[in-house]
């Protein structure tokens, strides 16, 4: 079955493309994407970025013929970090989301918010507007540290599902038996993170960190090292097999030294300059891709909780 992906930036689209590549991607804007371009395909993934919410519902078992939407609209108008224009930013695209929703009438629909008091009433809107049309919508404020996760990122996860969705599950619930029960063994189990500190006695628990906090032991963020930054804080940085180093220092700004070096070394001064070039915006856009992702185990939780009450 073919899922579809929405997003309109050139380099997570690639890597959309190169992640899943049985996906259709499409990369227009949502204001340009109408309903009936969405008859053939039972999931779809809008804002889609580098893949984070495919890959949650795959983690948290969710079947691949099962109907559903995801999205997580832009939260540069609500984040604290931004300019704060909230529905007069042009980036504030629910009501594009709202619009193919209304049309379309997906069963379950799942999305992410920041957790800012602007984004809390973002999503007081959202619900209302949900309720409306007939879903049941649940919610939940969440960080990446539950999922054993090094950092903060407070989110809010909701989801909404129709008498559709009802009876879809309804119909396949034994068919799933085996699924949940598996989602019912714990976080660790599911998703492969163990916190050490939770999982054996204090006085095995592994080495603090630096935070003053005991590390992950185990799973996809246990392999890193501590960087102290120019601001005084320490932080955890990936290690180098990760492929997401330097976080701070890369490319510079001028190029003239690095063409000049590569000019030392017989490299054509075009070349070079177009060799640094991309390895800028290779790195610019993995940032940015990173930065507008969602983790995934965090929305897998959300999702494999709201999978057992539809159940």
């Amino acid at each position: 079955m073919t899922p579809y992906c929405n997003e309109i930036d050139p380099y997570a689209a690639a890597g959309l493309g190169t992640l899943m590549p049985h996906a259709t991607i499409d990369t227009r804007s949502i204001t340009e994407i109408e309903a009936n371009d969405l008859d053939e395909y039972t999931q779809c993934h809008f804002f889609a970025g580098i893949g984070g919410w495919p890959l949650a519902i795959q983690l948290a078992g969710w079947p691949d013929n099962a109907p559903v939407w995801t999205g997580s609209c832009p939260c540069q108008p609500f984040s604290i970090a931004g300019k704060r224009l909230g529905e007069k930013d042009r980036r504030h695209l629910w009501p594009e989301f709202r619009r193919l929703i209304t049309k379309c009438r997906p069963p379950t629909i799942f999305g992410e918010q920041v957790a800012s008091p602007a984004g809390r009433e973002w999503l007081a809107g959202v619900r209302t507007v949900l309720e409306a049309l007939g879903y049941e919508v649940g919610a939940a404020d969440l960080c990446a540290a539950s999922a054993g996760v090094p950092h903060i990122r407070q989110r809010l996860f909701w989801g909404a599902h129709s008498q559709d969705a009802n009876r879809w599950w309804m119909h396949h619930a034994n068919k799933h038996q085996s699924s949940t029960q598996a989602r019912g063994c714990g976080v660790a189990n599911r998703l492969g993170v163990a916190n050490s500190a939770r999982s054996q006695p204090r006085d095995e628990a592994a080495e603090t960190d630096g935070y003053g906090s005991a590390a992950v032991a185990a799973g996809p963020w246990s392999d890193y090292h501590l960087v102290q930054c120019r601001d005084g804080k320490t932080r955890r940085i990936p290690n180098a097999e990760s492929g997401i180093l330097p976080l701070a220092h890369g490319i510079p700004r001028r190029m003239g030294p690095l063409i000049a070096r590569m000019g030392e070394l017989g490299i054509d001064p075009s070349i070079a300059k177009r060799i640094i070039c991309l390895a800028r915006a290779n790195r610019i856009g993995r940032l940015r891709g990173y930065g507008n992702a969602i983790v995934s185990q965090v929305a897998a939780e959300f999702v494999a909780a709201f999978m057992e009450v539809m159940e």
